[in-house]
């Protein structure tokens, strides 16, 4: 036999998601060249492994088989990497975060310096919506969770990082600078996220507070696509400042003032009380405590910047 590692990697992979193009997304590889991998490591084996029964991988008892010495074997070839890495006196492991989509315009200031001093340190960041980053924390899959809006259900530790702020934006040309009031807020078509987003549940808590009823509402799944209904005219929405830099700095899109906007809130990187980390997660909660202040002033310095202006 001559499988590599890497046609194991995606055996495994394969086996988790169930399903090929589901492990060619997580792999970052395209789908035939996942398929290929997978023939190359079946074609080893005189005995079959698997099957694709409608587009649904099934594996064979044999095939389940070598599911888990594959995955003894990375564990062991990582093991190796750990160990080589650790002879030199360099910080080794895996660490886990997963985040909140509009997290994304965060995460990766916070993480950069630590990467770079840790060069033995791999990282899993898994970007995605609210419900599915409270579930990894649950199950206790990940070392941190970035979100804006704690659940009350969870009892966690927590490092603020940054405020979250969130304005009504529209497309240009600019309206008049009064300020809106609330009942022509209702009369316009707004542009929510999909059920379960803290942005949606921070725009709704706003709504409610203020008696606005909504008659027209679109519904989007992401910021980005939230972004692209705004610039070509659809409605407006409210959403947080930290992802709109390059739009306002280009004129795409602009804030409407409107009376009671913004909404804050705090992003927080979040771990289940009591959670015993490991100790790259030790070293990277450090890191934070003495990097924290510096990074914000280097990297999001522009949003008290551009807050201040949108008072004046």
């Amino acid at each position: 036999m001559n499988y590599t590692l890497n046609q194991l990697r995606v055996y495994v992979k394969v086996f988790e998601k169930q399903s090929v193009t589901k492990a060619s997304e997580a792999l970052h590889m395209t789908q035939p060249a996942v398929s290929i991998q997978l023939k190359n490591f079946q074609d080893q084996f005189k005995i079959p492994l698997f099957e694709v029964i409608s587009r649904q991988v099934h594996f064979t008892p044999f095939g389940l088989e070598v599911v888990e010495s594959a995955m003894e074997i990375l564990r062991q070839a990582n093991l190796l990497k750990e160990k080589a890495i650790a002879f030199d006196g360099n910080l080794t492991g895996t660490l886990k975060v997963s985040v909140v989509s509009t997290g994304k315009y965060v995460m990766p200031f916070f993480l950069k310096g630590f990467l770079e001093q840790h060069p033995g340190v791999d990282l899993q960041m898994d970007v995605t919506n609210k419900n599915l980053v409270i579930e990894s924390i649950l199950r206790n899959e990940v070392d941190f969770a970035l979100v804006s809006i704690i659940p009350k259900k969870l009892t966690v530790d927590s490092i603020p990082l940054l405020k979250n702020s969130l304005y009504l934006i529209g497309g240009n040309p600019v309206g008049s600078k009064r300020k809106w009031a609330m009942r022509e807020l209702m009369d316009r078509p707004l542009i929510l996220r999909e059920e379960g987003s803290g942005t949606r549940q921070m725009m709704e808590k706003y709504m409610k507070q203020h008696q606005v009823l909504l008659t027209r509402k679109l519904e989007l799944t992401s910021n980005e696509a939230v972004k692209q209904a705004v610039k070509a005219g659809l409605g407006y929405s409210v959403m947080p400042l930290i992802g709109l830099k390059n739009e306002l700095e280009s004129g795409e899109l602009s804030i409407q003032p409107i009376r009671g906007l913004p909404i804050h809130s705090e992003w927080q990187l979040i771990s289940l009380r009591g959670k015993r980390h490991g100790p790259v997660a030790k070293a990277y909660k450090a890191y934070l405590q003495e990097n924290k202040s510096f990074i914000i002033e280097c990297y999001f310095a522009w949003l008290s910047e551009y807050s201040s202006l949108l008072q004046s």
